[in-house]
């Protein structure tokens, strides 16, 4: 195979790396969705030694219903970090409309599904000795256990140490060129939107149309990284609160929801379910928005979907979150400041669950990150459009406004209410991101 030069960025520095020539896609009718083409690529395990050794990177496409109007191929991806491309590019997420016009690729980045997942001790994993040490000791009793699950992922997976988002953004070129493709478009959810703008700064001039869904701010900080969330995570269950207070539809309408949700957690300890559990399902209600939800939760803390709370222990976060951020404490003491810090922003659900699970899970690694954040630096790409709902509290909407501001020219479409992920939140956010896929509209800054 030919190999080309290409520019990369590599802790913020524009560096010359090698990428190698993919070759043509053998595809097949999907087992699961014969309308879909499944295959995969061909890619190397380190992108800086490309004669090395290889691994395949499983990958869907549905063709544009309309071919005749094909406007070209949209990237997709689920986020996560660890959701599936392959298979979302196989669901009906987005509009008719935009199917008709657009082949609709997806692919497993390394260490996820099937593309070589990573896949941990499970019962080292379950040895967490709590993600909220109360002193020194426990603190570098975490720090042993993350470094113990670290050595056992890597020494289990060898694809641990290549599987970060800037790796994943030449994988997803790698992919391109396989297709045969001059130009994408791309639509990412959540950490997706991490992959959209790597790849958006790697290969700006290659990018038809790029829309960015509960968008992620790589230039976040460990103090950002906790805090917005906090921050957004107390402001959404006020929200919630002014909710139930106006809809007889809530559980709790008529009560005093704030000393409901107290009692809650009292009654998580006396069935023996525990605070944290309660707190963990009670995050996804708020994520999701699901005000109903919630409050029956509150309302019924021993009821039936009881039994359906299990621990959340994510092998993909030693080997992607910890290297696409600077989550490094220096000590117990930077950790205690920070924790004091983010209960004081998010007293009620006793801090932000996403953000303090993930930077607890990077205490003990000392080492910098492979993909280390930085402001977003793109050019000879069209606008982005970025979508987030107003109280999100996986990807805060400050994050959003934050990456509007570091990327000249893109467009932020709020929409105003909670969510994460808002596409399909109402008629204007699907109408806003559809019109910027197709050409249809120019992008503008809008309120949904």
């Amino acid at each position: 195979m030919r190999t080309l030069l290409v520019t990369a960025l590599t802790a913020g520095l524009l560096v010359v790396a090698p990428r190698v020539e993919a070759a043509p896609i053998a595809w097949q009718p999907c087992p699961d969705a014969p309308t879909a083409e499944c295959g995969t690529v061909s890619v190397p395990l380190d992108w800086s030694e490309p004669g090395g050794p290889r691994t395949d990177l499983a990958v869907s496409r549905v063709r544009a219903t309309d071919s005749a109007h094909r406007i070209g191929v949209l990237f997709v991806d689920a986020g996560g970090p660890g959701g599936s491309g392959a298979e979302f590019a196989r669901a009906p997420y987005l509009s008719a409309e935009v199917r008709a016009r657009y082949d609709v690729v997806g692919f497993d980045q390394l260490g996820t599904n099937n593309s070589s997942a990573i896949r941990c001790s499970p019962d080292l994993l379950a040895a967490n000795p709590g993600d909220d040490p109360a002193d020194a000791a426990a603190f570098a009793a975490l720090a042993r256990h993350n470094r113990a699950v670290r050595d056992d992922c890597r020494a289990r997976n060898p694809v641990f140490d290549h599987v970060d988002t800037a790796r994943s953004a030449r994988d997803l070129d790698a992919v391109r060129q396989a297709l045969g493709e001059r130009r994408i478009s791309f639509y990412g959810i959540s950490y997706g939107t991490l992959l959209g703008q790597q790849y958006a700064e790697l290969h700006g001039s290659r990018v038809h149309s790029m829309v960015l869904d509960g968008v992620i701010d790589h230039s976040a900080d460990l103090r950002r990284f906790v805090l917005d969330r906090a921050h957004a995570l107390e402001e959404a269950f006020d929200v919630f609160v002014a909710w139930c207070a106006e809809n007889a539809a809530c559980a709790l309408h008529g009560r005093d929801v704030r000393a409901a949700w107290e009692g809650a957690l009292a009654r998580a300890d006396e069935i023996g379910l525990g605070q944290r559990s309660l707190i963990h399902w009670a995050y996804g209600e708020v994520r999701d928005g699901a005000w109903e939800g919630l409050a029956s939760l509150i309302a019924d803390v021993g009821g039936p979907r009881a039994a359906e709370f299990e621990p959340n222990y994510d092998s993909l976060r030693y080997a992607v979150v910890c290297q696409d951020f600077a989550l490094r404490f220096a000590g117990f003491g930077e950790y205690r400041a920070l924790r004091r810090a983010e209960l004081r922003a998010a007293p009620t659900l006793r801090g932000t669950y996403l953000g303090h699970e993930e930077a607890a899970t990077c205490i003990g690694f000392t080492d910098p990150p492979a993909n280390p954040p930085h402001r977003l630096r793109v050019d000879q790409v069209p606008s982005l459009l970025l979508l987030s709902s107003r109280y999100d509290v996986a990807t805060p909407h400050r994050w959003a406004r934050s990456v509007q501001r570091q990327a000249a020219g893109s467009h932020l479409v709020t929409y105003d209410g909670p969510g994460h992920g808002v596409y399909h939140a109402n008629d204007c956010t699907r109408a806003a991101a559809d019109a910027h896929l197709l050409g249809t509209a120019p992008a503008r800054d809008v309120t949904c």
